[in-house]
Formats: structure tokens, sequence, C-alpha cells
């Protein structure tokens, strides 16, 4: 029989259906209504997807899968598995669409994201049995931030001599703390730069802005200042200018106050009422706070909070136990706050241990 799928628009063709009895299977000839069946080899046909006929046309609404709410690195155990472990993760989420995975390109991890541990247990399994790819589960690396809060005033300067031409770049460079993520003029007078090298400044601070000074994370909301500098006429290059702006950048912003940046979550909290005591407190160990609580109509309350993204890394688990397993939350980022000073010395220690 020739069937037709809703939201691929495409027509099925209909070999087998039989019914799943445990590891068994029997062949179905035909299904009444109200029956589950299972059908073999159809080419576009999704989870959540609906066959009807062409003549009567219906579509259901689709399955709104729940966000994922407890996210892991997945690392392979062996060197060149990766494009395995990518195909093999494809393929499991089509199969099971409240699963997700994605890229952190910060902190360059594969993290895949689902309702708890049982769940990204049974993904690692497949994988390893299906697909012949043995990974490691590891914690999410959080993608902390570096800026400023105060001003430098530094000069970077250049100066390489070889057989032949040497090198040779100067800069001065005001830096200070902006609202955006990076601001960059220049202010010279009298031809201490050329104009035509200013773009390699820049570039050599953007450049740099990939791996701050205190624990190698990105650094934002930093404004530079091009001021002055000198040149000479043989051996000034494009590239002996970037290399001088990276050296006033690392100088810079270690004169400036540089400080860590957590991203800040915004986290939305269903529990039953008997838990809300329990879960606010938890959530102020957690360095979080509680904006608002909203009764809901089912007798269960919402409390609606923000905490530090890595007070929150395996929260999924501890709100499964703390509710019985009847508590459920989403999280989306907020905003970047600074990290207080005795737990920012311990992840740039951390941070410098691992470069090491």
């Amino acid at each position: 029989m020739e069937i037709y799928n809703a939201r691929a628009e495409k027509a099925e063709k209909l070999g087998s259906m039989f019914y799943l009895r445990g590891k068994n299977q029997a062949e179905a000839p035909s299904v009444p209504a109200g029956d589950i069946v299972a059908a073999s080899k159809l080419q576009f046909t999704q989870t959540g997807d609906t066959l009807c006929d062409k003549a009567n046309f219906i579509q259901y609404e689709p399955i709104h899968f729940p966000e994922p709410s407890l996210y892991m690195a997945v690392e392979p155990k062996a060197k060149g598995d990766e494009d395995k472990i990518g195909t093999g993760l494809h393929k499991i989420i089509e199969e099971d669409p409240s699963f997700i995975m994605t890229r952190n390109v910060e902190t360059h991890q594969t993290l895949v994201g689902g309702q708890g541990e049982i769940q990204i247990g049974i993904v690692v399994a497949k994988l390893k049995d299906k697909y012949g790819v043995g990974v490691e589960l590891a914690d999410l690396r959080i993608p902390y931030r570096e800026t400023i809060k105060g001003s430098s005033d530094v000069q970077g300067k250049h100066k390489k001599q070889t057989g032949g031409s040497g090198q040779y770049g100067d800069v001065h460079i005001r830096f200070s703390p902006s609202q955006e993520e990076f601001e960059f003029s220049e202010e010279l007078f009298g031809g201490s730069v050329p104009k035509n090298y200013v773009p390699a400044v820049e570039k050599g601070l953007r450049e740099c802005m990939e791996k701050g000074p205190l624990a190698g994370y990105t650094v934002t909301n930093v404004k530079a200042v091009l001021y002055d500098g000198s040149y000479h006429d043989v051996d000034s290059s494009e590239m002996a200018f970037k290399i001088a702006a990276s050296l006033a950048f690392k100088k810079g912003i270690v004169e400036a106050k540089p400080v860590l940046l957590e991203p800040v979550m915004h986290v939305e909290i269903i529990v039953p009422n008997d838990y809300t005591g329990d879960v606010m407190g938890d959530m102020n160990k957690r360095r979080g706070k509680i904006l608002g609580m909203e009764p809901q109509a089912d007798g269960t309350q919402k409390l609606i909070a923000e905490a530090p993204q890595a007070e929150m890394v395996k929260y999924a688990i501890v709100l499964r136990s703390m509710t019985q397993a009847r508590g459920s939350f989403v999280m989306s980022f907020e905003r970047y706050e600074e990290v207080p000073a005795h737990l920012a010395e311990k992840i740039i220690a951390a941070a410098q241990k691992d470069e090491e």
C-alpha cells in the first residue's frame, strides 16, 4: 500500500508491518485502528511524522520534546574517531529528537544534551554497540571570559635584526573598559605610524582577544586607542606591527586590573509545593538568587532564579533526587558577571595547570 508523509509531502511505500512482542516480531497482514505496529524501510519518515492517505490528507501536531536539562562532553577513547562519533550521534538524534548534540566553539568540546544521565548513558552504549565507537564522558567546561576594570597606557616594541632586513614595529596603546566587545580607534599625529600599518595593529589586537593573559579565555569589553609609535623605513612591516600590537596587548591587559567573568543563567524551575523550601535553600547554596515565584494552575510552583552556569552543571541530577523526580527546569544564558575573587584564583590556577 502507498501512504503519504504529510510533513515531507512524499509518498512512502509500505512494505511489511509487524507487532513487536519483546524481542520477537509477529507479521501483521492488516492493522485495525488503535493498534501499535512497526514498519520497516520507510525512506522519508522521521519521529513525529503523520502518515495518511493522500486523498484524506491529515497532519497531526508534532511532538514537542522537552529541552535537554543535562549536558556532558563526549571525548573519543581512540584518536581519529571524531568523524565516527559525529555520524553515530546524528543517526541517534534522528531516532530520538529529545537528545541533541552541539559543538562549543569557545571550549572546543562536543556536547551531548539529554533529559538525564540515564538517557546519555544509553546514547553512549548505542555508540559502542551499533557504531563501534568508544567514548568517554566528561563535565562540560565553562566558557569563562576575561575583561579589564581599569585603564593602562603601554608600549609594544618589536625589534629584530637578522641577516639582511630586520623587523621593526613600535606602538603606544591605551586600554580601557568598553560596553562593546572590542573597540579600536587611532589618534595618531605627525605620521608616527604610517596609516597603512594601522589595520595590522588592529588585527594583532583582535587575534590576542581570543586568549587572555589570566587563564587563556576570550577577552571582551575592551577599548584600545593607538595614539603613538615609531617605524623604520626599511625594517617596518605589517607583521612587525602585528607582533608589536600583541606585545602591547599582553602587557596592557595585565596592567589594567584584569578580572574573570562567568556566564550567569536564567533558570525556571517547576516543583510541587512541598519541595519549594528545599529547592530555594539549595539554590542559595549555588550562589543563585530567587527572583520570584508563580503558583501554577496544577498546584505546582514556578521558581524563577539566576545562577552561575558553573554551579548548574549537574543540576538535573540534584533536582531529580531532591523532588523524587517530580521537578523540572529550563535554563538559558542571561549575561556575564564577575567571578568572586576567591573562586577566580582557583579557576586561574586550574587553567594554568592544564596549560602545563
